[in-house]
């Protein structure tokens, strides 16, 4: 009679990271993707990052959740100590992923989701590439690109033009990019951004438990 033996390995989490042009899908693909995980068991959780930021919070935004909040001279303090694995200016403010956050819970095997442009996915891989998987959002067409912002009705239309400038700057970086996707269907998207995790969480250089399981057997 043979016995089968179930064993769930220890495992590394990844810093996952979701880029687009304004408008092609990224945070609304983050949203969903965080909601099909909200209930995974321990070796499939996924979570958002949080930034650290020089903004005074919103109403109904709370420290430590949507950001932590901190003063100009604590945030530069931080830049000086080499604390964030990637950090930026955004219109007056600054923004910037605390290191020690991400790296304490990718050791427990929890996978990070940013939310970033190229300029923050490229600081990533040059501090922490082995741990870092990307993936570029394209829209189907610009024409699709610019009818899904002003769709929106969030923008003006000098603003929506700027955000079609930049979003042809943002897609000239696609080949730094692990994988490309091309978002037509939403959801199709979403299932190909699963299929991608679900791969990258299985690579053996992310199963940590595999020495340990694999000298069992030599036993």
């Amino acid at each position: 009679m043979s016995l089968q033996v179930t064993m769930e390995l220890k495992r590394r989490g990844l810093m996952f990271v979701l880029s687009s042009p304004s408008g092609a899908g990224k945070t609304t693909l983050s949203r969903r993707l965080l909601e099909k995980y909200k209930d995974a068991g321990a070796h499939e959780t996924i979570m958002m990052s949080i930034s650290v930021t020089t903004r005074p919070a919103r109403p109904g935004e709370v420290d430590g959740k949507d950001y932590f909040f901190v003063s100009p001279e604590k945030y530069q303090s931080m830049v000086a100590g080499h604390e964030f694995l990637e950090f930026a200016n955004v219109f007056e403010y600054q923004y910037g992923t605390p290191s020690d956050f991400v790296r304490k819970h990718i050791t427990s095997g929890t996978d990070v989701l940013f939310d970033i442009d190229w300029q923050g996915t490229r600081q990533l891989s040059e501090k922490s590439r082995d741990d870092l998987v990307s993936i570029f959002i394209l829209p189907p067409s610009m024409n699709e690109l610019e009818r899904r912002l002003k769709a929106r009705a969030q923008d003006s239309e000098e603003v929506v033009a700027k955000r079609m400038m930049k979003a042809e700057a943002e897609i000239s970086h696609w080949q730094e990019y692990d994988y490309v996707i091309i978002n037509q269907d939403l959801d199709q998207t979403l299932e190909k951004i699963d299929h991608i995790l679900k791969s990258e969480r299985l690579k053996r250089v992310r199963q940590d438990g595999l020495a340990g399981f694999i000298s069992t057997l030599k036993s």
